[in-house]
């Protein structure tokens, strides 16, 4: 049982799971913010729109509620088809954003990669036989042919 929490605690603790965990929160927290937006914004301007409907209220009855006086013997049974708009809305909404938010996330990692690498310097040895060709070659006493006969395996 102890080796189990062991794991468990070294799963845990993982930089991902953890990233994860912070994921879902906000997630979820961004969520509510959606619905509300939905609910108290959109939807009632959708409902003016369409002349004055709350989408919450509609419903389908399939069986009314049975009082006796003030006191509900046996509830409603209904099909809320208007609160099904109102959170296929918000589902839209939150995978848009999501959508957007993987979108962009996928161009910043496009141009980080697309970052042209800084050309590698040669070596020290490498430079060092580049500037000693260069200057025989521009030294007018040196033959032409000697600069080839030394250097002729390298080339720049």
């Amino acid at each position: 049982m102890k080796k189990i929490l062991q794991e468990f605690k070294q799963f845990a603790m993982r930089g991902n799971v953890v990233d994860m965990a912070v994921g879902i929160i906000i997630g979820g927290a961004f969520g509510k913010i959606v619905s509300s937006i939905v609910a108290d914004l959109i939807m009632p301007a959708v409902g003016l729109l369409v002349g004055g409907v709350n989408f919450t209220d509609l419903k389908i009855t399939l069986k009314h509620a049975v009082m006796e006086g003030d006191k509900v013997i046996s509830p409603a049974v209904s099909i809320n088809y208007g609160n099904f708009i109102q959170v296929t809305l918000d589902f839209i909404i939150i995978a848009f954003a999501v959508f957007l938010l993987v979108k962009g996330v996928n161009a910043l990692s496009k141009k980080k990669e697309e970052a042209p690498k800084a050309p590698v310097a040669p070596p020290a040895d490498i430079q060092l036989l580049t500037e000693i060709r260069d200057l025989l070659k521009n030294n007018k006493y040196t033959p032409p042919i000697l600069v080839d006969l030394l250097f002729h395996n390298y080339k720049k």
